[in-house]
C-alpha cells in the first residue's frame, strides 16, 4: 500500500523549497534528520526577523529560540501562544500550534522556570493500493514536543539555562495486506543555552549589546520501524549577536545576526565513492558506520564529515539578518532575511511582521516572502498572542482599589 500524498514528502516540503534546480545537481546534499518541524520557529517574532533569536530582547518565547534569557526577562512571568498554518499555498489543514511561558519564583529577579508545547499536525492524509486508485484509509500524523527548562544569572551580565524535552512523531500506518507497519516515534532531548548583555556607552547614549547561543535537540535517535532504522534528532547550533541603540526619545532600533548550523553527521552518498566493486564496499562500510553513530559522536562529525570538505562544511550553515524598531515598546516594526545554501536546501527567504503592545497583551504578526516563487514557504503567516503577568497584576490590582 502507498500513500497519495506521502508523509515523509510533506515533512521534506515543509522544511525545503519545491522544485529547486540544484536538486539534479551532485552538489545537492541536505542533511537528514528526523522530526524536522523541531526546527520551525514558532513564534511571530523571531520569523519576523528572519528567524533570529539567539540574542534578542527577552520575550515569552525564548524556550525556542535561547532559554537562558528568561532569566534577563523583564517580568515576573508570562505566557505566549502561537499559530502558524503551514504549507498554506498546498493544503488547508497542516498547522503548527505553540504554548511557551515563564515565571521567576521568590522575590529574586535571578532565576526562571519556563515551559513549551508545540504541536504540529500534517492534517488528514489518504492512503491508497499499489495501483494508487481509491483510498482505502486515512490517517492524521502528528508530532508533538513537551520541555521544561530553567535558567539562572551566574554574573550580572550572564546567565546560562538548561531544558530538558521529550518528543512524539505519531506518522503510524498499517498495511491490511502485507502486515507492514510503521509505529509512532519517541525520544528525549536537551538544550543548553547562554546569553551575555552589556551596556556600553556610544557618544552620550547608552546602547545594549547582547551575545548568545543555544545547543538545541540533543538526545536519543528516533525510529518507526520498531529499531530496524533509526534517525537523528535535528541537534541545532545557534550563535547571535544583537546590537540596540537609540534613535531619538521613545525610538530605538536593533540589529541582530544569528548563524545555525546542524549538528547532524552527513548521510554518505554511492555516488561519492568510486564506482567500482571496492567503492561499493567502501559506501557500505560508512553507511553502516552512519547507521550506528551514537548523537553525541554525531555532534563532533558533523563538523568535518561533509564529502565536499571545509567548503562544503560552510555550506551547511545557516545565515539570519534582521532589524526591530520600536516606539515606546509599545508599536514594533520588524524585517529580515534567512539565507541557506541551495545545496542544503534553499529555504531562503524576507520576513515581514508588526507588534502592537499594551499593559497586559501584545499582538504580533509576521509575513514570509520566500525568493522562489515555487516555494510552498511563499506567504506562510504568523500569530502570537503574548500576555505580561506583571501588567495583569497591575491590572488587577487597580480595579480592587
Amino acid at each position: 500500500m502507498k500513500r497519495i500524498l506521502s508523509i515523509s514528502a510533506i515533512l521534506l516540503s515543509a522544511l525545503c523549497a519545491a522544485a529547486q534546480n540544484d536538486i539534479k545537481d551532485n552538489d545537492f546534499n541536505p542533511v537528514n534528520t528526523g522530526v524536522t518541524t523541531l526546527s520551525i520557529a514558532p513564534d511571530a517574532r523571531g520569523s519576523s526577523m528572519g528567524n533570529l533569536g539567539a540574542a534578542t530582547d527577552p520575550d515569552m518565547n525564548c524556550q525556542f529560540w535561547n532559554p537562558s534569557k528568561y532569566a534577563f526577562g523583564y517580568s515576573t512571568g508570562g505566557l505566549s501562544i502561537s499559530y502558524t498554518p503551514w504549507l498554506r499555498k498546498i493544503v488547508n489543514d497542516i498547522f503548527l500550534a505553540n504554548l511557551a511561558g515563564y515565571w521567576k519564583p521568590g522575590s529574586g529577579d535571578n532565576q526562571a522556570i519556563s515551559a513549551s508545547f508545540r504541536y504540529f499536525s500534517l492534517g488528514e492524509v489518504s492512503m491508497s493500493d499499489y495501483d494508487g486508485n481509491s483510498a482505502i484509509q486515512t490517517i492524521n500524523p502528528y508530532e508533538f514536543a513537551i520541555d521544561l527548562g530553567y535558567s539562572r544569572k551566574l554574573s550580572e551580565k550572564f546567565s546560562m539555562g538548561v531544558v530538558l524535552r521529550y518528543i512524539l512523531s505519531d506518522l503510524s500506518y498499517e498495511d491490511s495486506y502485507s502486515g507492514e507497519t510503521n509505529t509512532a516515534a519517541s525520544a528525549f532531548g536537551a538544550d543548553i543555552s547562554g546569553y551575555f548583555v552589556s551596556y556600553p556607552m556610544v557618544g552620550r547614549n547608552e546602547c545594549q549589546f547582547s551575545w548568545g547561543f543555544n545547543i538545541s535537540n540533543i538526545g536519543s535517535k528516533v525510529s518507526y520501524d520498531h529499531g530496524a532504522n533509526y534517525a537523528f534528532l535535528p541537534t541545532n547550533l545557534r550563535l547571535g549577536t544583537q546590537f540596540m541603540f537609540p534613535l531619538a526619545d521613545y525610538h530605538s532600533l536593533a540589529i541582530g545576526l544569528d548563524l545555525n548550523k546542524l549538528l547532524v553527521p552527513t548521510k554518505p552518498r554511492l555516488k561519492d565513492f568510486p564506482d567500482t566493486v571496492e567503492g561499493e564496499m567502501e559506501y557500505e562500510e560508512a553507511l553502516e558506520k552512519w547507521e550506528t553513530m551514537s548523537p553525541i559522536s554525531g555532534i563532533f562529525k558533523s563538523f568535518s564529515d561533509a564529502p565536499g570538505g571545509f567548503k562544503e562544511e560552510l555550506q551547511e550553515i545557516n545565515v539570519s539578518l534582521g532589524a526591530e524598531y520600536a516606539y515606546n515598546q509599545q508599536f514594533f516594526v520588524r524585517a529580515g532575511y534567512n539565507y541557506e545554501n541551495a545545496n542544503k536546501g534553499g529555504r531562503s527567504y524576507f520576513a515581514f511582521g508588526a507588534g502592537f503592545s499594551l499593559n497586559v497583551v501584545q499582538l504580533d504578526a509576521s509575513y514570509m516572502l520566500a525568493t522562489a516563487q515555487s516555494s510552498p514557504l511563499d506567504q506562510t503567516l504568523r500569530f502570537t498572542l503574548t500576555f505580561d503577568m506583571d501588567g495583569l497584576n497591575d491590572l488587577l490590582g487597580k480595579r480592587r482599589r
